[in-house]
Formats: C-alpha cells, sequence, structure tokens
C-alpha cells in the first residue's frame, strides 16, 4: 500500500489550529461537547478516511472548481490529490461550513 500524507493549507491550517486550540481550552474545562468539538472530531474522522482512501467520496466536476485553487482535481472535503509512484499527498485547501461551501460552487 502506498503511504498516503494529508496536508493542511493556508487558511484551513490556520483554522484548523484555531480549531484545536479553542477544542483544547474547552476540554480543560471539562466541556465535552460543543459545536468546536463536534467540527473537530468531524475533521479528524474525514482525515482518517481520507487516509485510507484518498478517492472516497464525491468528486467536484472539473468546471465546477474555482480557478483561485489552481488544482486538477476537488473533492468534496475541499482536498486534493497529487501522487507519483511512491506516495499519495492530500491537501485540504479550505475549511468551511455547509453555507459557505454552496456559495462557492452555487448549489
Amino acid at each position: 500500500m502506498m503511504p498516503i500524507t494529508v496536508t493542511l493549507l493556508d487558511n484551513a491550517k490556520r483554522e484548523f489550529e484555531e480549531l484545536n486550540e479553542i477544542v483544547g481550552i474547552q476540554l480543560k474545562k471539562g466541556r465535552k461537547s460543543s459545536e468546536e468539538i463536534t467540527l473537530f472530531n468531524s475533521i479528524q474522522k474525514k482525515v482518517d478516511l481520507i487516509k485510507k482512501n484518498p478517492f472516497c467520496g464525491d468528486n467536484i466536476p472539473k468546471k465546477l472548481i474555482p480557478k483561485e485553487y489552481n488544482v486538477p482535481n476537488l473533492w468534496r472535503m475541499l482536498y486534493t490529490i497529487r501522487g507519483d509512484r511512491l506516495e499519495i499527498i492530500c491537501f485540504i485547501l479550505e475549511i468551511v461550513n455547509h453555507k459557505k461551501y454552496n456559495k462557492i460552487f452555487g448549489y
């Protein structure tokens, strides 16, 4: 099996780091459930899924991929896949809520 790396880029990385910090504070205070904790756990689960199968989920049609992403393919969690014979790297481009996602793709 080819090694699979998942990397968060730019805004996704910053937003995830902020979310991680908020969740850490909430957990230290004994909070077990919040919108942030749910979102953090959901992202972690999706990253695990991508590591098991980088082609899981729905592929965005090429004509709908925003030009500013500058990627040849895009998947619904807003990640792209680049790879060769040695490894597959999945880049998470952005973490967005459903409203922004629908706006980006005109749904």
